[in-house]
């Protein structure tokens, strides 16, 4: 995890969430396997981001799909997780608009839309 909001007095929520997030990350050995880091957290939003590596290459010399997926479901699972209730995904879907290269680096951006208890609607944007 490389940065977490450090305003002087953050608000109960906050903090909140950065603990959720910190409790995560200790355990969310995929996330680090991959080398993905969280950027930003706040209630209902998460920013994570991945270096392209090599062996994330499939046969067309681009980042395979499912690396960028992940990436994507990484930052959803910290943004919904954000209000410390443990929750997953019920449907999720992506669409690819631009391949991804070694050595470039990606960041997903996951913004809470709407919330009802333990249902929510979340944008998962990656560039």
């Amino acid at each position: 995890m490389s940065k977490i909001n450090r305003d002087p007095l953050p608000n109960p929520a906050q903090r909140l969430a950065e603990a959720v997030s910190r409790r995560m990350y200790e355990q969310d050995s995929a996330t680090q396997e991959l080398g993905i880091e969280l950027d930003t957290i706040s209630p209902g939003y998460a920013r994570l981001h991945m270096q392209v590596r090599e062996s994330m290459l499939n046969g067309h010399r681009t980042c395979h799909g499912g690396f960028i997926f992940t990436l994507a479901d990484s930052a959803f699972a910290y943004a919904c997780n954000s209000h410390n209730q443990n929750t997953v995904a019920a449907r999720a879907s992506i669409d690819f608009l631009a391949p991804a290269r070694a050595g470039d680096r990606l960041t997903a951006v996951a913004e809470e839309r709407t919330i009802a208890g333990r249902t929510g609607v979340y944008d998962i944007t990656v560039r």
